[in-house]
C-alpha cells in the first residue's frame, strides 16, 4: 500500500502535513510535563502538613506511652499525650488530602493538554490521510497497478469528466470528450490523467516525477 502521492509537490505536502502532526504532539507532550511538574509544586505544603502530622502523632505517642507507666496517674497524664497524637493524625489525613487533590490536578491537566490539541489536529489530518490512501488504492487497481487485475481506465476517465474542474477540462486537446464516447484510448488515457494528477499519482507509461528521463 503507498503511503504518499508520486509527484513530488503534493507527496511534500503530505510530508509535511505528518511531521507537522508529529511536531504538534511532541509540542504539546513537552508542555503537558512542564504544567504537571508546575502544578506538582503544590503538592509541597501538603506533603510538609503530612509530615509535620505524623511527626507529632509519633512524638505525642511516645509521650503518651512514657506517661503511661507511671504509677496511679499513668491514665490522666496519658491522656493529654493521646488527644495531641489525634490531632497529629488529622493533620496528616488533611496534607495528604491537600497532596493528592495536588497531584490529581497535575496529572488531569497534563492528560487534557496533550489530548485536547492533538486530537483537534487529528480529527483534521485523518480524515484527510485515509481518504487519499484509500482513493490512491482504488486509483491503482484501476489503472493495472494492483493485483487485482487489468486497468480500467474508463472509470477514471468518468470520474474525471464528472468531476474535474472545467478550466482542466478545456485544456484538454479539442475532440477528448468525442474520442472518450468513442473508446479511443488516447483520450481515455487523457481523462484518466487528469483524476490521477489529482491524487498526485503519474499515469500509467508516465516516469516517476521525482526520477530524471535519461
Amino acid at each position: 500500500m503507498r503511503l504518499y502521492a508520486d509527484h513530488p509537490d503534493r507527496r511534500t505536502r503530505q510530508l509535511a502535513a505528518d511531521v507537522g502532526l508529529l511536531v504538534w504532539a511532541v509540542l504539546w507532550v513537552l508542555v503537558a510535563r512542564a504544567v504537571h511538574g508546575a502544578v506538582l509544586v503544590l503538592a509541597e505544603p501538603g506533603r510538609s502538613l503530612a509530615d509535620l502530622g505524623r511527626s507529632i502523632s509519633d512524638t505525642m505517642g511516645s509521650a503518651a506511652g512514657a506517661a503511661d507507666g507511671v504509677p496511679l496517674v499513668g491514665d490522666e497524664l496519658a491522656a493529654p499525650f493521646d488527644a495531641l497524637g489525634e490531632a497529629g493524625g488529622a493533620v496528616t489525613g488533611a496534607g495528604q488530602d491537600a497532596e493528592d487533590a495536588a497531584r490529581t490536578l497535575a496529572a488531569v491537566l497534563a492528560v487534557v493538554l496533550v489530548v485536547l490539541p492533538v486530537g483537534w489536529l487529528l480529527l483534521r489530518w485523518l480524515p484527510w490521510r485515509l481518504r487519499w490512501l484509500r482513493e490512491a488504492a482504488a486509483a491503482d487497481r484501476l489503472t493495472g497497478r494492483g493485483p487485482e487485475g487489468p486497468a480500467d481506465l474508463e472509470l477514471l476517465a468518468a470520474r474525471a469528466m464528472a468531476t474535474a474542474p472545467l478550466p482542466r477540462l478545456a485544456r484538454l486537446p479539442a475532440g477528448t470528450g468525442a474520442g472518450w464516447r468513442a473508446g479511443d484510448p488516447a483520450a481515455l488515457r487523457a481523462l484518466a490523467g487528469l483524476e490521477l494528477d489529482r491524487l498526485g499519482l503519474r499515469s500509467p507509461g508516465r516516469p516517476d516525477p521525482g526520477q530524471s528521463v535519461l
